[in-house]
């Protein structure tokens, strides 16, 4: 029995600032518009005439979203509340609050019961399970949305750690004849440029640039390099590693790279320019 006891508290504690939010919204909507003809010129008893109404309003939310569910447990509380609370569990709040309304206006309020009084009753009390509605709507995108920032960052992770392992590999680049071969870090070769015969490769040792040419065409190249994705190719003579990459201008309809650290132009070509662009 304690147990019950204290799901239902947990329970109420968990929504309860919601459903006074919601009941006060009531309250102030029917105290200042008046959309039932009740005259009293005593304040205090307007006051109290109108919280009143408000207190229906609470009453049916706690009964339907905080009790029925409690009651109920024996039942699948996943189902229940897909089935309950979105579609039928409304209807029954409307149901039961106008319902509440047109005994507590006739008997307390000695007002006469109308097809327009029911009609303003029937709007102010399709407001409590509309407002429930739209928070579970959005407290349920709170969490999906926490959910994928949660799932963004580990994927965010696991790719930086993807990026490095791939920087840290190790590249074969073959002379033309393969009698020639130049082993290097991915992330140390800044580019790569055709120079007639031969490509002349730009890489990093020790904090360094050096230069080392070998026989081969820049397409061959370009072949031996198609497993590491930094390696761009930005004209017909320059492939670039985007790890390097300072800065992309433009001049006069002209654009070329500047590399971090290093005092050369690398022309951009418009065939590559739009590829450049996404992946910079």
């Amino acid at each position: 029995m304690n147990k019950n006891l204290n799901q239902l508290i947990f329970l109420l504690k968990e929504d309860v600032g919601l459903l006074i939010s919601i009941s006060l919204g009531v309250f102030l909507f029917i105290l200042f518009f008046q959309p039932f003809p009740y005259e009293n010129s005593d304040l205090n008893n307007n006051l109290l005439f109108v919280g009143g109404l408000a207190a229906i309003v609470f009453l049916v939310m706690v009964i339907v979203r905080v009790v029925s569910p409690w009651l109920i447990r024996k039942y699948d509380h996943k189902d229940y509340q897909s089935i309950f609370s979105s579609f039928i569990g409304g209807l029954i709040m409307v149901v039961l609050s106008a319902v509440g309304f047109a005994f507590y206006l006739f008997y307390i309020g000695s007002i006469e019961i109308t097809f327009f009084i029911m009609f303003k009753v029937g709007l102010i009390c399709f407001a409590p399970p509309v407002a429930l509605r739209l928070y579970d709507l959005i407290t349920r995108l709170k969490v999906e949305n926490m959910s994928l920032h949660k799932q963004l960052k580990v994927f965010q992770k696991q790719l930086s750690k993807n990026e490095e392992e791939d920087l840290n590999k190790m590249v074969e680049l073959l002379s033309e004849n393969m009698t020639e071969k130049l082993s290097l870090p991915v992330k140390d070769i800044a580019f790569i440029k055709s120079a007639d015969n031969y490509v002349e490769i730009v890489y990093k040792e020790v904090g360094q640039f050096k230069k080392k040419l070998i026989r081969n065409t820049l397409k061959n190249i370009e072949q031996q390099l198609k497993l590491f994705p930094d390696f761009l190719r930005c004209h017909r003579i320059c492939i670039v590693n985007k790890q390097h990459i300072d800065k992309l201008n433009k001049d006069y309809g002209n654009h070329w790279l500047t590399i971090k650290n290093y005092n050369e132009k690398i022309p951009v070509s418009r065939q590559y320019l739009i590829k450049l662009k996404e992946a910079v």
